[in-house]
This record gives C-alpha cells, sequence and structure tokens, in this order.
C-alpha cells in the first residue's frame, strides 16, 4: 500500500509539473480575449466552464488576474464576482489539497529551524493567518496556496477564511473588468462606472495598511510593560531607534534589544524565537515603533505592542536606563529574554 502510495505520489508530480511547463508555455494564449471567446462558445454552460478554467489556472500558475477581468467583462459586477470567487476558491482548495498530498509529511518531519518555526506560527494563528494573507497580498496567490498545504492548517478554516477574505479583490478586479467592457461598448455611465472601479481599487491598496493596524496588539503603556517584565513574563522588548540613539544620550531600557526599524525587514529572523510571544516596541517617537509594528505583523509576529511614549515616556516616569553601548543586545541572533 505504501509503494502504490509513493508511485500515486510520484505520478502526480510528474503530471504537476508537466501542465505547469505547459501552461508557460502556452502563457501568452491565455489572455482575457481569447477566456471571452471560449466561454462565448460554450452557451448554457458557460458559467460552469469559466470555474473550472480558473480553478486550472490557479494550479498552473497562470495569472488569476486575467480571468478575474474576462469574469466582470462576461457576467457582470454581480454574478462575476461569485464566479470569480467560486473558481479561485476552488483552485486554493485544489493546490492546497495537492501540496498536503505531496509534501505535507516530508515538511513535517524534515523542517528545523525558521522553517518550522514559520510553519508552527502559522498553524497556530490558524483562519487568521489565512484571512490576513488573503486581506493582504504579501505572496503571490498560486504558490501561497501551495505553500499553506504544507501545513496542518484545517482545510474548512482554509477555504471558508479565503472565500470571505477575497472579497473585496475579487469585487474589486471583477467591476473593473466590467467597466473596462462597458467603456469599450458606449455604454451609459461610463465616468460613474470608472469612478467605482478606482474607488474598490484604493480601498484593496488600503487593506495592508488597515490590516496592519488592526492585526498587531493594543498600544502598551509603560507601566504595563514594567509589569510584564517584573512579573517573570517572557517578551522581546525590541528598541527601533537608530544604533547612535540606543547608546546616546537617552540611553535605553536594560534588556532591550536594538534593531532599528530601518534594519528589520532584513534582520527579522533574528527575532524568530518570538513569533509568538509578546513583542514590545520602544522608540523616541510612536510614528516609527507603528511602523516597525507593522513590519513585524506582516512577518508574521501575532504579539506586537507599541509601548506609547516609548523611551521619552519612560524617562518622564523615572525609570533607570543603560547608556553603555552594550554591543551584546546588537549582537545578531541574541534577542534578550526577560525571564
Amino acid at each position: 500500500m505504501n509503494a502504490n502510495r509513493h508511485w500515486l505520489r510520484i505520478l502526480l508530480l510528474l503530471g504537476l509539473v508537466a501542465g505547469i511547463a505547459l501552461a508557460v508555455a502556452w502563457r501568452n494564449h491565455f489572455d482575457a480575449a481569447a477566456l471571452e471567446t471560449w466561454i462565448h462558445e460554450a452557451g448554457i454552460i458557460a458559467p460552469l466552464l469559466f470555474i473550472l478554467i480558473y480553478a486550472v489556472a490557479a494550479v498552473l500558475f497562470l495569472p488569476g488576474t486575467v480571468a478575474t477581468l474576462a469574469g466582470g467583462a462576461l457576467f457582470g459586477p454581480v454574478l462575476g464576482t461569485l464566479y470569480n470567487l467560486i473558481g479561485a476558491t476552488l483552485g486554493a482548495t485544489l493546490a492546497f489539497l495537492i501540496a498536503r498530498y505531496l509534501a505535507s509529511d516530508w515538511i513535517t518531519r524534515k523542517a528545523g529551524g525558521r522553517v518550522k518555526q514559520l510553519i508552527s506560527g502559522v498553524e497556530h494563528e490558524g483562519w487568521r493567518f489565512v484571512a490576513f494573507v488573503r486581506l493582504v497580498p504579501l505572496f503571490p496567490f498560486n504558490l501561497l496556496n501551495y505553500a499553506l498545504g504544507v501545513t496542518r492548517l484545517r482545510l474548512s478554516h482554509y477555504v471558508i477564511a479565503s472565500f470571505i477574505c477575497m472579497l473585496p479583490g475579487a469585487a474589486a478586479y471583477t467591476w473593473l473588468g466590467y467597466a473596462g467592457r462597458e467603456a469599450l461598448a458606449g455604454g451609459e455611465g461610463i465616468i460613474r462606472k470608472a469612478l467605482v472601479a478606482l474607488a474598490l481599487l484604493a480601498l484593496v491598496a488600503f487593506l495592508p495598511r488597515l490590516i496592519g493596524h488592526l492585526r498587531h496588539g493594543p498600544m502598551l503603556e509603560v507601566q504595563d510593560l514594567v509589569r510584564l517584565r517584573d512579573n517573570g513574563g517572557e517578551l522581546c522588548i525590541l528598541d527601533v531607534r537608530t544604533a547612535a540613539d540606543f547608546a546616546g544620550d537617552q540611553g535605553h531600557i536594560p534588556g532591550s534589544r536594538n534593531i532599528p526599524v530601518e534594519d528589520l525587514p532584513a534582520r527579522m529572523g533574528e527575532l524568530a524565537d518570538y513569533a509568538d510571544l509578546p513583542v514590545a516596541i520602544v522608540c523616541r517617537t510612536d510614528r516609527r515603533s507603528a511602523k516597525a509594528a507593522l513590519l513585524l505583523t506582516r512577518g508574521g509576529f501575532s504579539d506586537v505592542h507599541v509601548v506609547r511614549g516609548g523611551i521619552t515616556r519612560w524617562h518622564e516616569l523615572d525609570l533607570p536606563v543603560t547608556y553603555q553601548p552594550d554591543n551584546h543586545h546588537s549582537a545578531p541572533g541574541k534577542a534578550v529574554k526577560q525571564i
């Protein structure tokens, strides 16, 4: 039985690779005009054929935007959005199941270090992570579907969160396809429809900032940070000022770690141990702290807090600081724990 399953996996993998290679070779022929021609010739089964084409396109790494725009042009803003959502969700689910069948067991056995921590972080957040990456498209849609398949996320959570949270983007691009068709056909209300399309696209573009702010935890008062630290809580106090400020006149909180906000994207791996633990961000201003918090939440950190007032408020309360450079705190890979 195991041998048969092994060979079935090999055949599925070879078929998938061949399908993707063929799709890449014919990628230039997959455009909205060709798709509309195929659908028009399908007659009464056109919606079903469109959904199947969309799903297969997602599995074979073909651009989903082409299908989404075509869906709006072919079926209008309402039915087009529905068919686009069903097709995208079906394709995402197929890719998820293929990856789970082909590689989930192997990844579970072999994953270690940062990869294992990332997978554990995703599994810990569950549907919330799926909702976040659907609303805030940090990674390519087709690749993300396969990547999530190697985790132990519940299939039902993955499908439901994907369907619901892909709605804003699907609605925006479906309307854009619909408005484009109306413009070419010289329909009425072109300006109004174009403005609605632009408004929806602006909303989708604004979602990363909005979701990022909603996703990180509430602001943390300095007094609460002190209590959390003194009560033996395990956390990372992250000072995102420049290295010069960290060792400058204001000093820094004892036990804090310094990664300037400008360096945070490149050095985020140094904080991997804190993906599921509280991270308290300190700076001179809340604006830079908020930027750091957004970067961390986009990177998968689940419990991020901005310390209100930062080091300035810390001084106002006459709390102890350290003035020496203390290279230990900024050495790569040595995040300091308060225990």
